[in-house]
């Protein structure tokens, strides 16, 4: 692969080549660095870093109401009635303000120390400056102490000092109003229903807000003005979910209990579960009432303390069912919501997708357990009937594990499996790898480099149907469809059993151009609607085939695009003689120790894993049905938005 001389820097690099770049230029020169990118989710997280600080003084207990208007232009106000930033000069900058130093400095806050805050969403110091140094346009307006000031900026520099604009003898808070700059978001623009969903989900985060929604940009289908309050916290939101779905109980466990940390520290948890016959289960959850969709921490807390909870019951009751019961049982019809403030809280990455804070799983698992033991005690009839339930799918899952043990083990193949798999020889599904590769040349070379213990090949002919808005006849007849659900060993849509899944992984492996990307995104697409908790649940990869082999006399080296190409050719592998280029039209035309060595061999390959990523619950689905679906106006609406963001065509 790539040696080390191949890392030796040029002799052009010297002191001259190290860029500085001051104030808040890093950010506009790599924004994914700070809000994961350019697209439409990055936008739209520019208004949660703001409606995060005013929820966080609502949760310090200093605001009572937050209002969010979309204006027509595009741009956002975020306006609450806390304690408004302060605007007296700062102790290390006299010349400035500290809503200045707040808004044009990284690192600049008040969340640090905790003596502001005891909890809080945002705590890297970066929101406000992030949204300055991404707008065009930012004027921010405080009310304190009976007077009013404001300030404006322009990508991430004052344009002037902060001014008293007079008396406010009846205002007090912070307002905000931004318009996030073209120059780097492009066509992109705020959607209202999805600040609508995001404004009604912190009402039900924090029961003593109310936010104001309003949008003078009407899509036909999102409310202009609404009103988010509800006492109900977590449960009212779990009944609008689950709707007039049937379930194992009359009222949810649902509840909230404050706590201390090891310092004495308070915090808090809140939660809301329902188990239900009629849909499958899913979790969603909040730490300071930032979402985490990929879970952490906190969700690991709650689940144990709900398991043991079980488990304890079934003891009491001399029931021995509960004693099979797992976390993946618990999920199977399990809908649940779990929210927690806790101080200094840890994530993974400034988008805070996941909450890694060790003490957060003890704590809520401490707060939850014993009020979920005296709710299956005070209601026997549901704690029964949930029990039964979660045990059938206990015996269910081993007992589908054991006959896909046995088929495996079986040298007649009980199992029915299309004939063009090429399975693996494992008797258990940990550890094994299925290839869903494009044709069968593709199929041949994968074949010899395979490792034959754990990795199975499904060629696939062309591209496979796009699923979305398909007939289910359609669907059921689709001969490479009903190969892959046999080579999985699951069911489609309703009857698809995640326990039934033969594979550990399971790998799109399509050619490095743009039909091998079309077929991958088909594939998806056929995933997400049809399996889904096969990529909630982390088990569906995309592999990464080099596009090019460059080789000089003894060097050789494996490149993914032609930045990396061109970058090589530039500068040489170290090699002698002069660089030839090959450029892989196919996997098939890869021979197997390529293809083993850079896109097949655990130790060399670097796959990457499919996650959904939703902010709010739907934007998913929103953004397949536009890409995927029928309507061609919706993809080309998004290439009209996207192109300027293109740096590299194949054609």
């Amino acid at each position: 692969m790539m040696a080390d001389d191949l890392l030796s820097a040029p002799d052009s690099y010297d002191a001259s080549s190290i860029e500085v770049l001051e104030g808040l230029e890093p950010v506009r020169k790599r924004p994914g660095m700070y809000i994961g990118g350019t697209d439409e989710h990055a936008l739209h997280h520019l208004v949660a870093e703001i409606l995060d600080n005013s929820m966080d003084e609502a949760v310090a207990g200093h605001a009572t109401r937050i209002e969010l208007e979309l204006h027509a232009d595009g741009s956002v106000t975020v306006r609450d009635n806390g304690r408004g930033i302060p605007v007296d000069p700062h102790p290390r900058f006299p010349d400035k303000s500290a809503l200045e130093v707040i808004h044009c400095t990284l690192h600049a806050g008040g969340k640090f120390s905790g003596k502001a805050y005891e909890t809080s969403g945002g705590l890297h110091g970066v929101g406000a400056s992030v949204v300055n140094a991404l707008s065009d346009s930012l004027v921010v307006q405080v009310a304190r102490n009976r007077e009013l000031y404001e300030q404006r900026f322009s990508r991430g520099v004052p344009l002037g000092p902060l001014q008293k604009l007079g008396a406010a003898p009846n205002r007090r808070g912070t307002q905000s109003t931004f318009h996030p700059d073209p120059e780097i978001f492009g066509h992109h623009r705020l959607r209202p229903s999805r600040l609508f969903r995001m404004a009604r989900s912190k009402a039900y985060l924090f029961s003593g807000v109310e936010i104001r929604w309003k949008s003078e940009i009407d899509d036909g289908s999102t409310p202009t003005e609404a009103t988010f309050r509800f006492p109900g916290g977590l449960a009212d939101y779990l009944a609008e979910t689950l709707g007039d779905a049937e379930t194992y109980s009359e009222r949810p466990f649902a509840g909230s209990v404050s706590f201390q940390d090891k310092f004495g520290v308070p915090g808090k948890v809140e939660w809301a579960i329902h188990w239900t016959p009629s849909r499958d289960g899913f979790v969603q959850s909040y730490c300071n009432t930032i979402p985490t969709p990929e879970g952490g921490t906190h969700e690991t807390g709650f689940w144990q303390a709900i398991l043991k909870g079980l488990r304890n019951y079934g003891e009491l009751t001399k029931s021995r069912k509960a004693e099979a019961i797992t976390r993946e049982d618990l999920l199977s019809g399990g809908c649940a919501l779990v929210s927690c403030f806790i101080r200094d809280p840890e994530f993974v990455g400034q988008t805070k997708d996941r909450l890694a804070t060790q003490d957060a799983a003890r704590l809520v698992e401490g707060a939850v357990r014993d009020h979920f033991d005296h709710w299956l005690a005070a209601d026997p009839k549901a704690a029964g009937a949930i029990l039964d339930f979660l045990s059938l799918r206990a015996e269910e899952r081993i007992r589908r594990r054991q006959e896909k043990e046995t088929a495996r083990k079986s040298a007649t193949r009980k199992l029915r499996l299309p004939g063009k798999l090429v399975d693996c020889s494992a008797s258990s599904r940990e550890g094994t790898e299925i290839f869903i590769v494009e044709g069968d040349s593709a199929g041949g070379s994968a074949k010899a480099a395979r490792d034959r213990r754990t990795q199975a090949l499904l060629p696939i002919r062309g591209k496979i149907l796009n699923v979305l808005g398909a007939a289910s006849a359609k669907l059921g007849s689709n001969q490479e469809i009903a190969d892959l659900a046999q080579a999985l060993g699951v069911g489609m849509g309703s009857h698809f059993r995640i326990d039934d899944l033969r594979y550990e992984k399971v790998i799109i492996m399509t050619d490095a151009d743009v039909d091998g990307a079309h077929i991958a995104s088909l594939l998806m697409t056929f995933f997400f609607t049809q399996m889904r908790p096969l990529i909630e649940r982390g088990h569906l990869y995309l592999a990464c085939p080099p596009l090019y082999r460059l080789t000089q006399g003894a060097k050789r080296l494996y490149v993914a695009n032609d930045a990396e190409k061109d970058y090589w050719l530039a500068r040489g592998l170290g090699g002698k003689g002069r660089i030839e280029v090959q450029r892989f039209k196919g996997l098939g035309e890869m021979d197997a120790k390529d293809l083993k060595d850079t896109t097949m061999d655990p130790a060399t390959r670097r796959l990457i894993r499919v996650t959904l990523a939703d902010e709010e619950p739907g934007e998913t689905e929103d953004l397949v049905e536009r890409l995927m679906g029928k309507k061609p106006e919706l993809r080309f609406q998004f290439i009209q938005e996207n192109a300027r963001f293109v740096e590299e065509l194949d054609v």
